[in-house]
């Protein structure tokens, strides 16, 4: 029971802890007068991978490995499956040529380029961090001086900046409760999985991942609701890009990753790519560029055979 309530605990911090950075870095972004597309693509995704980044940090530090894994590779799959499905049943999406040019092929090259690090020898070394951060470094600056915008946004801008300290002050609060958030959500996962005999991948891509995916959810369905359709489709590609380029890259660049559970190799891996590389396909069929709620029940379907998969 203790570690349901370290879980929970850990998750409700994680979860205000995103909401205060993103609400400060959207804030901060259009004091700075950046586009919408390139803040749900940098900044709003940056900030909901947040809890990603520092569980994952925490997860390898504390002697983990797995749960730091599973939770970037559950979280990547969470959000296409869950997130994305989601927000599909809640308004239809018309995408743009630069989804297909951009932003997808680029998700793609960063879980192949994870795939390549991570499955013949079951680590992901210092050197091989570094890479991913390079790459998503250049990345971004392509986005920032080339990107136009992925997704029809038919919502007029109508947000108004926070006062400058008031901006400050929710980055502060939100970095503190991230951080005590990951670690009471780190001590009842591991704790959970120790009491049931689970092992800590199986708690990763889960519990775990699914916690750390609700700020993606949250940030995703404000959007729609508000008709910042540009926010809540480059949030979520964003975010799988920045979990897997920035997320892993930065742990393995503190400390190198090593695989433990072999099921990660053999069967988390390869859902997490069938389920990126299926998002081009559901653009096109049945009606081209665009996203609806059909598209979104396969989403939802695919996620679910997945958790029986797992866990079954």
């Amino acid at each position: 029971m203790q570690n349901i309530l370290f879980i929970i605990a850990g998750l409700v911090l994680l979860i205000l802890g995103g909401n205060w950075l993103l609400k400060a870095a959207v804030a901060l972004s259009i004091r700075l007068e950046i586009p919408k597309i390139v803040i749900g693509m940098t900044v709003v995704s940056f900030a909901t991978s947040a809890p990603e980044l520092i569980v994952s940090v925490n997860a390898a530090l504390d002697g983990f490995p797995d749960l730091a894994l599973g939770n970037v590779v559950g979280s990547n799959i969470a959000n296409l499956g869950l997130v994305l499905a989601i927000t599909l049943l809640c308004g239809v999406m018309e995408i743009k040529r630069s989804f297909y040019v951009t932003d997808w092929p680029v998700m793609m090259i960063a879980s192949a380029l994870f795939f390549g690090f991570v499955y013949f020898d079951g680590t992901i070394q210092r050197y091989e961090g570094v890479i991913m951060f390079v790459f998503l470094f250049l990345f971004l600056v392509y986005l920032l001086r080339f990107q136009k915008p992925a997704v029809v946004d038919d919502f007029e801008a109508d947000d108004l900046p926070l006062p400058l300290y008031k901006s400050i002050l929710f980055l502060g609060i939100g970095g503190v409760a991230l951080w005590g958030g990951s670690e009471l959500l780190i001590k009842g996962a591991v704790g959970l999985a120790t009491t049931y005999g689970v092992s800590e991948r199986i708690i990763g891509v889960t519990v775990v991942s699914i916690g750390t995916s609700i700020p993606e959810l949250a940030a995703s369905l404000i959007a729609v609701i508000k008709k910042e359709k540009a926010i809540s489709l480059g949030n979520l590609i964003g975010s799988n890009i920045f979990n897997i380029l920035a997320v892993l890259g930065i742990t393995a660049m503190i400390t190198p990753i090593n695989v433990n559970d072999e099921g990660l190799l053999s069967n988390d891996i390869f859902w997490m790519l069938g389920i990126s590389f299926l998002i081009l396909p559901l653009v096109f069929i049945p009606k081209g560029l665009r996203l609806g709620w059909r598209d979104g029940i396969v989403l939802i379907g695919v996620y679910l055979a997945f958790l029986y998969v797992t866990l079954g």
